[in-house]
C-alpha cells in the first residue's frame, strides 16, 4: 500500500440557514458572525491552513456569496490601507490568502452535512482529505486538525477529533464516540457513533464529538452516495462514518485543546468571552 502522508485539502461545510441567528442572518452568514474583529469562519480556515492544507472547499447556499468576497484579494483596497497606515489591521488575512487556494461548491437544497459533504467530491477527488463544519472554534496551542492528522500519518485510516468530558448529563447533548484505547496516548479505536444518547448510554470513556473534525480517505465518496436519509429526512456524516468503521479501522484522537461552539448566540458569547 502506498503511504499517503501529505493530505492538501479540506473541506468545509458552511450552507446551513442561520435560523438561530435569524433575524441577522437574513443577510449576513452565521459563518460570518465576528468572534472579536474575524468571523468564526476564519478561525476554522486558519486551523486549517496552519495544518499544512493548501486547497480549501468551500460548501456554500445562495445567497452566501459574501464568504467568496471575503476570502479574495482586493489589492486597490489594500493599498489604500497600507497608504493610510492601517494596513496591519487586514495583515494576518492577507497572509492568509497567500496559503490557500479556495474554492466553492454550492448545495442546492438542506438535506444534511453529509449530503453537502458530497457536493465537494468533484473538488476532493480521491485524495484523503480534512473535513470540518463552520460553527466551532477549538482553541489550541498546536491546531486540532494538525494533532489529528499525525494519527492518520501512523494509521493511513480515517480519524476524528474528540474531546473528553466527565458530564454525563452534558454528554447527552452531543455525538458520542465509543471505542477501546489504544498503545497510543489519547488514540482510540472506533467501534460506534451515537448521535445524542440517553444518560444511561453515553460513552464509558467521556468521548464526544468536539468540533467535527475528521480525516476522510477517499471510500467515504461511495458510502455517501449509498447512505439512506437519516434524521430529519436528510444525509448526515455520522451515519456513513458508522458505515464506513464496519468496513474499515476508524480512530478517534482526544486533541488537546477547547472545543467552543458558536452555533447559538449564549454559545457565540461565550466564545468570544473565552478567546477575547
Amino acid at each position: 500500500m502506498k503511504i499517503q502522508t501529505n493530505v492538501r485539502k479540506g473541506v468545509i461545510v458552511a450552507a446551513g440557514l442561520g435560523t438561530r441567528f435569524l433575524p441577522i442572518t437574513k443577510s449576513i452568514p452565521k459563518e460570518m458572525l465576528p468572534v472579536g474583529s474575524k468571523p468564526v469562519l476564519q478561525y476554522i480556515v486558519e486551523e486549517m491552513a496552519g495544518s499544512g492544507i493548501k486547497e480549501i472547499t468551500i460548501v456554500i447556499s445562495r445567497g452566501k456569496e459574501s464568504i467568496k468576497e471575503y476570502f479574495k484579494r482586493d489589492f486597490t483596497f489594500e493599498r489604500h490601507l497600507k497608504k493610510v497606515g492601517k494596513y496591519g489591521r487586514i495583515k494576518d488575512l492577507v497572509e492568509l490568502l497567500k496559503k490557500v487556494k479556495f474554492s466553492y461548491v454550492y448545495q442546492e437544497k438542506p438535506l444534511g452535512n453529509g449530503h453537502a459533504l458530497l457536493c465537494a467530491k468533484k473538488k476532493i477527488g480521491s485524495e484523503p482529505f480534512v473535513f470540518s463544519d463552520a460553527d466551532s472554534i477549538i482553541a489550541s496551542r498546536v491546531p486540532a486538525i494538525k494533532q489529528i492528522l499525525k494519527v492518520y500519518e501512523k494509521y493511513q485510516v480515517p480519524v476524528i477529533g474528540v474531546q473528553k468530558i466527565n458530564d454525563k448529563k452534558a454528554m447527552m447533548k452531543y455525538g458520542n464516540v465509543y471505542g477501546e484505547k489504544t498503545r497510543d496516548k489519547r488514540v482510540f479505536k472506533v467501534e460506534k457513533f451515537v448521535e445524542k444518547p440517553n444518560i444511561k448510554n453515553v460513552s464509558p470513556h467521556g468521548l464526544i464529538v468536539g468540533g467535527m473534525r475528521y480525516v476522510f480517505t477517499k471510500e467515504i465518496w461511495k458510502l455517501l452516495e449509498q447512505q439512506g436519509k437519516g434524521k430529519g429526512g436528510e444525509i448526515w456524516v455520522a451515519d456513513t462514518a458508522n458505515e464506513m468503521l464496519k468496513q474499515q479501522d476508524f480512530y478517534a484522537y482526544e486533541y488537546e485543546g477547547k472545543y467552543l461552539d458558536t452555533g447559538s448566540e449564549e454559545n457565540l458569547l461565550n466564545t468570544c468571552n473565552f478567546l477575547l
